[in-house]
């Protein structure tokens, strides 16, 4: 069992974006539902929270009403074995979403995603500081981050 879970606030759309998270994210599934009873803030019956897990990571996805929105300043970074990675989250999380610089897309419920190619975190390790500028200035002029464009800042 995880420490920490993930808990996210929707206004209603908390089954709707756990089913379109987990159509997108391999071994991933809603692992219980719970409703309003009568006498609470929202219809009886209607979805009060959603449990599921992304690929092992457990999450709860709860409609609280329009009290709260998501934010940007919280994100879940999704580490991309390759471009074809990339693009599949990418192209999937942004529809009907924002896109942002960098890797960054809210999508279409107000989560925002890091969709970041895995090779790209290795260069910026690398203790060749001027190799790590090139690839940081790279970056900062994409919006879905390019694997190729970022090897040529690399490699250059």
């Amino acid at each position: 069992m995880q420490k920490i879970t993930p808990f996210l606030w929707f206004d209603s759309q908390a089954e709707e974006a756990a089913n379109c998270y987990c159509s997108l994210f391999p071994n991933s599934q809603i692992t219980r539902v719970t409703r309003y009873l009568a006498d609470m803030p929202k219809p009886e019956g209607s979805v009060m929270t959603v449990e599921f897990s992304l690929d092992g990571q457990e999450f709860v996805a709860l409609n609280g009403g329009t009290i709260f929105e998501l934010t940007p300043a919280i994100s879940f970074s999704v580490p991309c074995q390759n471009q074809e990675e990339v693009d599949h989250f990418w192209n999937a999380l942004s529809e009907g979403g924002a896109i942002m610089p960098c890797g960054w897309v809210t999508d279409k419920f107000g989560v925002t995603w890091q969709i970041v190619p895995q090779v790209l975190l290795e260069m910026l390790r690398d203790p060749d500081a001027d190799k790590a500028v090139k690839v940081t200035q790279a970056m900062m002029q994409m919006e879905k981050l390019d694997i190729g464009k970022l090897e040529e800042a690399y490699a250059s």
